[in-house]
C-alpha cells in the first residue's frame, strides 16, 4: 500500500513570524530551505578560520565592487532563506537593510564544509541551482579541494568541477580575480 504523505511547507513569511513570536530562539542555528527548517552544523575552528581567510582574500581582491555577506540570509524564493557562509553580492545603497539579497543580486555563494560536505554538495547545490545562482563553491577543508558548480538548471548544476589545492580559479563575474585554492585553506602542516 502506497500512502502519500501531505507535507506543509513553511514560507519565508511563516519563518520570520516564528522567529518574531519566539518559536525559533534568536540563538538557534537554523535556516529555511525548500520550505523546511534545517538545523545548521556547529562551526568548528577550521570552518571559522576558512570563512575569515576567504573574506580577507575577497576583500583584498574585489574591494568595493562587491558586498561580502558572512553567514547572512539570502532569499532564494518564497520557501528558502538559507544562510551561506559567504555570499558575494551586488552593492546596495542601504546595505540590504530593507530586504535580503535575492538570486538576481548574487554573484556567487561559498560554503565551507568540514562536516557538511554531502549536504552542501547535494541539497544546497540543488536549491541554489533551481533558484538560478550562477556560481556556487564548496570548500572542503578536510580533503583540501574546491567544488565549483556552474550553469544552473531546474535539475541541478550542469557543470561541477573539483579543484585540487594547487589549481587556480576565477569567479565567472570577476575573471580578473584569480584565486589559488591553496590560499583558501590553512597552511599545509609539514
Amino acid at each position: 500500500m502506497n500512502t502519500a504523505i501531505a507535507v506543509r511547507q513553511i514560507s519565508v513569511q511563516d519563518y520570520h513570524q516564528m522567529a518574531k513570536s519566539g518559536i525559533l530562539r534568536p540563538d538557534e542555528r537554523v535556516e529555511l530551505l525548500s520550505g523546511q527548517i534545517i538545523k545548521m552544523a556547529a562551526k568548528g575552528t577550521a570552518h571559522s578560520a576558512a570563512v575569515r581567510r576567504i573574506e580577507h582574500l575577497l576583500r583584498e581582491r574585489l574591494g568595493n565592487r562587491v558586498l561580502i555577506c558572512l553567514q547572512d540570509p539570502i532569499q532564494l524564493d518564497d520557501y528558502s532563506e538559507p544562510e551561506p557562509d559567504i555570499a558575494v553580492v551586488r552593492p546596495d545603497p542601504l546595505y540590504y537593510e530593507d530586504h535580503h539579497p535575492t538570486p538576481a543580486k548574487v554573484f556567487w555563494l561559498i560554503e565551507v564544509a568540514d562536516t557538511s560536505l554531502k549536504f552542501d554538495c547535494e541539497v544546497k547545490a540543488l536549491a541554489y541551482s533551481r533558484s538560478g545562482i550562477a556560481e556556487y563553491w564548496v570548500l572542503d577543508v578536510n580533503d583540501r579541494k574546491l567544488h565549483v558548480y556552474r550553469s544552473p538548471s531546474a535539475n541541478g548544476y550542469q557543470s561541477e568541477t573539483i579543484l585540487a589545492e594547487a589549481l587556480t580559479i576565477a569567479p565567472l563575474a570577476f575573471p580578473d580575480c584569480v584565486i589559488t585554492v591553496q590560499n583558501l585553506l590553512r597552511s599545509a602542516i609539514a
